[in-house]
């Protein structure tokens, strides 16, 4: 039969049945001009998703009778946001949009607290609030929370969902998106389905990947890659109970969900729409690049997680077009790209330039950076890139290795040096970090630390070097002006505006000390803020110059949608780039990586020689120049 005519039987079936008959009202009207839009689209994906379900109808014609209950239930002011940013599909796009994740007990006591938090969020500029995973998780280790045991239950630590109501809607009179995390790889070994299978449920067995047989697990764990490889061996944990080996990519209690049953696709869309109700902004789509399974590959970037992530996404336009997907996929940079679009994702956390920039303050150039963004850093125009310089997770060095290869290095034992630079271990180093989940196999490693520790403060600090001390503060500033002007979203770490250094007190917890990315979770204090508030500190120094490039990129209109070009540099030890747009103009940007001044001509900045410029950082004018000399660490942002 044609596919066509099976798409409009499939949706006449549908619309005729009694269950959605029952759910139809006068005010269901939209909902119903979305379906016929969007049903042809997520009709065809389900049908290759699975292609071999025998029952593949049925679970279509329960998916929309399931779409259009968390329509009804969503709420009058969530259906006219939606409507006005249909209107406005680039609304996260634009300078405003400045973003700061935060674990809502490491900033404040629980979400009532949180909300007496938000002027100080508005004084600095914030309008895009990340909470960490907040939901019922197992007590001890949850992996910072990823170990969800009821999306739909807050931790009763924080507070309760009618708490999180009451935060998402203090959050948005005051200006601020809510950011929150879809958490869809995986459930924790405690969630209600997992329980049910480990009660010998069939029907919630076949939600994950369990497997009497080694031999059947042996079939896709020999070609998969190991995450947190000092933790367990392999990615499958043996259930004495039940006698069988289930999928953990991650930890022992993440049991990895089976998206090769649909009933699973459909279970999760209804959390993920729960979660929109909410009145949640954006939705980060946590470990996406995991969620498709097939033997004989590595069960990452296959073909139909894509499919299946468009499918959401459609299920999401269909109910909640105004909410935005940001993807977290921490793989090569040529994988990173594919997930970000209007049919999939269309925000996404930027990894490569995150790991290039502290590449290059390591090894003070910027050439690796530099060859790397012009290749990969134009996007869909309709999507974001979200910046980041440092995150609640560990740094993984995923830049290209022929890219490196074609400037003489070598990757594998680039990686190794910036693993030595970044713990301290190689001489002459500024930083102050710990290793994170060392293979023994591979030698691969990645890195953990606050921004400010990695960036030489602490060390800086401890021995009272005031000319280490005033570098430090500038890398800080560096890696901060760069993410809030290059294009997207900019993204601030809780206690980075602060300069937090490494906490070390999760060495003497049981439940923590087995995972260094603690050491970059500190709790923010009280003397924090005032050490941040007192003129003469570090902190102060860090704090003020955050807040201020915050305030000039919200008043400059060239840092929202405009374009973004990777200038090519002679000069190995600067990276600039330039911001255009048909009506509203140019800037340029020049940063220094050097603890050494460094010059430049203003013809390879692409700048004409005789004109004024005027640096908005220090209000500095320059005028007839030929060239501009950037102090060690300098970030200049050139405006005509």
């Amino acid at each position: 039969m044609d596919h066509n005519k099976q798409c409009q039987q499939c949706l006449t079936r549908i619309k005729a049945s009694g269950k959605y008959q029952a759910l139809l009202s006068n005010k269901t009207q939209v909902f119903e001009q979305r379906l016929d839009q969007n049903f042809p689209r997520l009709f065809s994906l389900l049908l290759t998703i699975y292609d071999n379900q025998y029952d593949l109808y049925s679970h279509i014609e329960a998916l929309v009778c399931e779409l259009l209950g968390s329509f009804k239930k969503r709420k009058i002011s969530l259906k006219r946001s939606d409507e006005l940013r249909v209107l406005n599909p680039s609304w996260y796009r634009n300078e405003q949009m400045v973003g700061m994740a935060v674990y809502v007990d490491l900033v404040a006591d629980d979400l009532q607290t949180l909300i007496t938090k938000i002027p100080y969020y508005q004084e600095l500029g914030i309008t895009y609030l990340h909470l960490m995973p907040l939901y019922l998780s197992p007590e001890g280790d949850s992996d910072g929370g990823y170990a969800v045991s009821d999306y739909r239950q807050v931790d009763p630590k924080l507070g309760a969902t009618k708490d999180l109501k009451a935060l998402a809607v203090a959050l948005k009179k005051a200006g601020i998106n809510l950011v929150l995390d879809f958490v869809f790889n995986h459930t924790s070994d405690e969630h209600q389905w997992a329980q049910k299978a480990q009660q010998g449920d069939e029907q919630f067995q076949d939600y994950y990947f369990l497997f009497s047989d080694r031999e059947d697990a042996d079939q896709y764990d020999n070609a998969l890659r190991e995450i947190f490889p000092s933790v367990r061996r392999g990615c499958f944990t043996y259930l004495d109970q039940m006698q069988k080996w289930v999928w953990t990519t991650f930890n022992s209690f993440q049991w990895d969900l089976n998206y090769q049953n649909p009933a699973v696709f459909r279970a999760m869309t209804q959390e993920m729409l729960y979660l929109a109700n909410l009145g949640c902004d954006l939705l980060r789509l946590d470990a996406l690049a995991f969620v498709w399974k097939e033997k004989g590959t590595q069960c990452e970037n296959l073909p139909k997680a894509h499919l299946l992530i468009q499918a959401f996404n459609v299920c999401r336009e269909i109910v909640c077009p105004g909410v935005v997907f940001k993807s977290e996929a921490i793989v090569h940079p040529d994988e990173v790209v594919k997930y970000i679009g209007k049919e999939e994702c269309q925000t996404s956390y930027n990894p490569l330039l995150m790991a290039l920039m502290w590449e290059s303050l390591a090894t003070r150039k910027t050439e690796l950076l530099q060859l790397s963004l012009q290749r990969r850093f134009t996007i869909n125009n309709d999507c974001s890139w979200v910046n980041y310089a440092r995150c609640h997770d560990d740094i993984g060095w995923t830049f290209d290795d022929a890219d490196a290869g074609e400037l003489g290095i070598n990757g594998e034992s680039h990686r190794e040096f910036l693993n030595k630079f970044y713990t301290g271990s190689f001489e002459g180093s500024f930083s102050k970090g710990l290793g994170f989940q060392y293979n023994p196999e591979n030698g691969d490693c990645r890195v953990c630390g606050s921004l400010a520790s990695l960036c030489g403060l602490e060390k800086a600090l401890i021995s009272q070097n005031q000319e280490h001390i005033e570098h430090a503060v500038a890398r800080i500033k560096l890696l901060h002006g760069i993410i809030l002007t290059i294009g997207g979203i900019p993204l601030l770490y809780q206690g980075d505006e602060l300069a937090a250094l490494n906490d070390y007190s999760f060495e003497q917890d049981d439940k923590k000390k087995h995972d260094s990315r603690w050491v970059n979770r500190p709790k923010l204090t009280t003397n924090m803020l005032v050490a941040s508030n007192t003129e003469g500190t570090a902190q102060h120094a860090v704090f003020t110059a955050i807040k201020k490039m915050i305030a000039l990129r919200k008043a400059s209109p060239i840092l929202g949608e405009s374009d973004t070009q990777i200038l090519l540099l002679t000069q190995p030890n600067l990276l600039a780039y330039k911001r255009s747009h048909a009506t509203i103009g140019t800037a340029t940007i020049v940063a220094n990586f050097s603890e050494f001044p460094q010059t430049v001509s203003l013809h390879e900045l692409d700048v004409e020689d005789h004109l004024e410029l005027t640096d908005q950082i220090s209000d500095t004018r320059y005028t007839n120049v030929r060239e501009l000399t950037l102090a060690p660490y300098q970030i200049l942002w050139l405006t005509k």
